[in-house]
């Protein structure tokens, strides 16, 4: 049972910094990436639909996105909903495809952004936290460990607790790092 509790605490441990990841994925360094656009939902045919279902989002410059539709009907509601997102950028439509540069991030947008990246990573460490303390309130539950297997199972999840909010940090740090860099 033990270690059902430690794989289960390793389980969702290693979702809150999945999510934190993804969540990093989408701010914008001043570097093209895909992933910046992973938050924009098309309305297509009346649902508001991912834009990876329904084009090829490329990188082939730093500073340069660029949004190749399945549909070429639905390059519009494409630019639509770019515009839309709120993500700072300005997509240009050629007629088939669509073109997003990527601006420079001045000084202080750079400032903001490092401060979000730190929020996030609190906010992760805040989920860590609290699937050790869901694990250890199941363990005080369990009358089928001792106190010693009680004990033990209890520093072991602390143990991964710790070891994430590292790996936490280090993920922030190398993102805050990758932000401020001109």
């Amino acid at each position: 049972m033990t270690n059902d509790h430690t794989e289960e605490a390793d389980l969702e441990m290693t979702d809150a910094v999945e999510t934190l990841a993804g969540r990093l994925a989408t701010i914008r360094t001043g570097k093209a990436s895909p992933a910046m656009l992973d938050s924009v939902r098309v309305e297509y045919y009346g649902a508001l639909t991912p834009l990876k279902q329904l084009a090829n989002v490329g990188a082939p410059e730093p500073r340069l996105l660029t949004v190749v539709p399945f549909d070429r009907g639905a390059l519009g509601d494409i630019e639509k909903a770019i515009h839309a997102a709120d993500l700072g950028l300005n997509p240009m439509n050629d007629g088939s495809i669509i073109r997003v540069p990527v601006p420079e991030l001045t000084e202080e947008r750079r400032r903001d952004l490092s401060k979000t990246v730190r929020e996030y990573g609190e906010q992760g460490k805040i989920a860590v936290r609290k699937v050790r303390q869901q694990i250890n309130d199941q363990i005080k539950k369990g009358d089928d460990l001792t106190e010693d297997e009680q004990h033990g199972t209890r520093d072991e999840v602390q143990k991964l607790t710790d070891r994430f909010c590292v790996d936490i940090d280090k993920i922030v740090n190398s993102k805050q790092a990758e932000i401020m860099e001109i």
